[in-house]
């Protein structure tokens, strides 16, 4: 089993942490430190309260006043910055100290730095930086809308890539983990014209957020995103790849505009045959195996979406559909091409498995064939 993230916040860090706390605070007891950090509930604390309980101990040890404790973490981010001259890049070996970091130090913005938004603002351009610090501006957001995105548009045109991800990650509508931000789920307007500036940018990661931003209008807006993609398309390589993946859910959802702007709305020629569930009683942690024919009976290639739908059983006895990907791509004229599949129903946190009637569907190009049953058992 992985490690849980939590546990990078462990007494070897602290080590480091205190050590580079002393540069700005001399007379730390670092022994008081850590032992209020890992107090007695310290083990049964998951990652965010873990973050937020080390800001709220780092509280007690900084200037009283929220202005000159600012002034204090800028000053220790300027001390480690030499240290990694690369901060921020996946690829650097030091990058997971400056995440950590970097979760204390945006936390302590979010906890005490809201009725700031001079200080807290200037705080947030140079924190992103060394982490990413998308869950603090949501608070800003809402608290300052008007204000807030318009220093995200400012922020869409920084020096610093990770600036410039924080400009579309940090007003995602549906940022998951994140505070809801319900006026930009209403009216997506304002985010527009950032992701307009960023959608050539050449940082992938912030080209990646573009892309999870447009996915986020999408799920309430898809007129707008249907209408960037429209108007995007073709501009080069990055940005079609920013529009398909922006509009995953709209192919998920096998909206026809969508299928039709990708290539994907033709499937008169297109059929299945000989569809088989080898596992008809589906044990819970075992897989549902599948498979059948795709036909083109077409006199020429055709394109094709290949996914399938699985209807999870409910507490409630109603069936939840789920769509997963097969494939995407040329299938060549008058072919037969024979489709396995497996899907796995291994116990996860994410998903409450309930025994009884499942269904499984084939789907292609958004249009979806006759239900198959099948039975989850204990």
């Amino acid at each position: 089993m992985a490690e849980p993230f939590k546990n990078m916040y462990n007494k070897q860090l602290f080590d480091l942490f205190t050590k580079d706390l002393k540069l700005i605070i001399p007379d730390l007891d670092t022994r008081t430190f850590v032992s209020q950090v890992m107090d007695k509930e310290w083990e049964n604390r998951e990652l965010k309260q873990r973050t937020a309980h080390i800001a709220t101990v780092l509280k007690r040890f900084l200037p009283a006043d929220y202005k000159d404790a600012m002034a204090k973490i800028l000053e220790l981010l300027d001390h480690i910055e030499p240290r990694y001259p690369h901060c921020f890049k996946i690829d650097d070996t030091k990058f997971g100290l400056l995440l950590e970091y970097g979760g204390i130090l945006d936390n302590y913005v979010e906890q005490y730095g809201l009725d700031d938004y001079e200080t807290s603002v200037k705080a947030i351009e140079r924190i992103t930086q060394f982490t990413s610090c998308e869950f603090v501006t949501h608070q800003f957001i809402v608290k300052y809308p008007d204000a807030m995105m318009a220093q995200m548009l400012i922020w869409s045109k920084h020096a610093h890539w990770g600036v410039r991800r924080l400009a579309s990650e940090g007003c995602r509508p549906r940022l998951p983990w994140a505070m809801a931000l319900p006026s930009l789920k209403a009216n997506p307007s304002p985010i527009i014209p950032i992701l307009e500036n960023l959608k050539n940018d050449p940082a992938r990661f912030v080209r990646l957020s573009v892309a999870n931003n447009l996915n986020d209008i999408a799920k309430d807006n898809p007129e707008v995103v249907i209408d960037l993609a429209k108007r995007w398309q073709g501009e080069s390589e990055e940005v079609d790849w920013i529009i398909k993946h922006g509009c995953r859910t709209l192919l998920k959802q096998g909206n026809p505009e969508v299928m039709e702007l990708f290539g994907l709305g033709y499937t008169k020629y297109i059929t299945i045959k000989d569809f088989q569930i080898a596992t008809p009683k589906v044990e819970v942690g075992s897989s549902l195996e599948f498979s059948f024919n795709l036909l083109s009976n077409s006199n020429k290639e055709t394109k094709i979406r290949l996914e399938y739908s699985l209807y999870y059983q409910k507490a409630n006895g109603t069936l939840s559909k789920k769509v997963c990907k097969i494939s995407e791509k040329d299938y060549a004229a008058n072919s037969t091409t024979p489709i396995t599949r497996k899907h796995s129903f291994k116990v996860v946190t994410t998903r409450k498995l309930h025994p009884g009637l499942h269904q499984v569907a084939v789907i292609i190009n958004g249009n979806e064939f006759a239900k198959h049953d099948f039975e989850l058992v204990e």
